[in-house]
């Protein structure tokens, strides 16, 4: 936590409560927690904080890079992940049917891609990556 709020400070972002409350939140969580679920979370402590603040801030952690929001395509919206704390570049696999999220650690980006993008004047900080599909559990349902 006083990695994540050091960082925030060095870049001149004050440590509001609702912020350290939601980063608090993302580590509490298990992995990839729901913007509900984070504010599920952080109203433990702070009742009075709303969708929008939550929001608000996962926005700016996203925008510094200490989040990663990966799109899981469902109802329930977006999930959530501290990524600067891991360290390593990693994608992910997404179960369309039930929405279970897993790291993997292999990037399909190689420097080709990176150079045809530079060619055209574009400087890359940073991409995402999400292979869709069925787990293997709702593969072995039938319907």
């Amino acid at each position: 936590m006083e990695e994540l709020v050091a960082l925030l400070r060095e870049k001149g972002y004050k440590i509001t409560p609702q912020r350290r409350a939601v980063i608090a939140a993302l580590l509490e969580s298990e992995k990839f927690p729901t913007a509900q679920q984070i504010l599920e979370i952080v109203k433990k402590t702070n009742p009075d904080i709303s969708l929008d603040t939550v929001y608000r801030n996962l926005g700016l952690l996203i925008k510094l890079n200490i989040v990663c929001e990966i799109n899981i395509q469902s109802s329930a919206g977006n999930v959530f992940e501290i990524v600067h704390l891991h360290h390593e570049h990693h994608h992910h696999l997404v179960c369309l049917v039930c929405g279970k999220t897993e790291c993997i650690d292999i990037c399909p980006v190689n420097e080709a891609y990176i150079d045809e993008v530079e060619k055209r004047g574009f400087e890359v900080t940073g991409h995402t990556f999400e292979f869709y599909g069925k787990c293997q559990k709702c593969k072995e349902i039938k319907s």
